[in-house]
């Protein structure tokens, strides 16, 4: 591994109103751990005072631009503005920016996919809890774990509105053998499209 190297990537994610600047969702992260032949760095944002100014400056800036990425507090940031609001993915200055962009894309597109294109303050604070599962799976820690929305939106997606019936299940010898037979050629299948 090249000196410097990292596999965390992302400093922050971050979601704010673009009505009134406020806060819909935020996470920072901050390394585990000191990378060899880097100086020490504490979080700048280690406390919700310091995120706050952070944030209101950043919407600040970007209101005003209509690109996808800035240099901001010593940091690349890039943005997506969805209705009403704006999605950030914040790195350090030595990041790919390639694959910061395509982190914010793919928190975009999970987005668009769980709630069917309608990506607003409403849905998003209605489905809290989707959406940050769905950061979640792309954003662990820092590190950037996963980008294809289908895959996102897959482990995401919601369970049944309608209760299993458990009558209706059969658990004779027979429907346990059918019920192996099914799990038994799922897994041909997955095992298949993982080669």
């Amino acid at each position: 591994m090249a000196p410097g190297m990292s596999l965390f990537s992302v400093n922050a994610v971050i979601i704010l109103s673009t009505d009134d600047g406020s806060r819909i969702f935020a996470k920072y992260y901050a390394p585990p751990h000191q990378v060899p032949g880097t100086t020490s760095k504490e979080n700048p944002y280690a406390d919700v005072k310091s995120q706050k100014t952070f944030e209101k400056g950043l919407l600040d800036k970007t209101a005003k631009q209509n690109g996808d990425i800035i240099l901001y507090d010593n940091r690349i940031v890039l943005y997506k503005t969805e209705s009403d609001v704006m999605v950030y993915v914040v790195g350090s200055v030595e990041e790919n920016e390639v694959l910061l962009y395509n982190t914010i894309l793919a928190i975009r597109d999970s987005l668009h996919l769980l709630f069917k294109q309608s990506v607003d303050k409403r849905t998003i604070i209605e489905n809290y809890d989707l959406v940050s599962l769905a950061i979640d799976e792309i954003v662990d820690a820092g590190i950037i774990l996963e980008t294809d929305p289908t895959i996102i939106v897959q482990r995401v997606s919601k369970a049944p509105t309608q209760d299993v019936n458990l009558s209706r299940i059969d658990l004779s010898e027979q429907g346990v053998n059918n019920l192996a037979q099914l799990g038994k050629a799922k897994l041909t299948d997955w095992l298949r499209q993982g080669l």
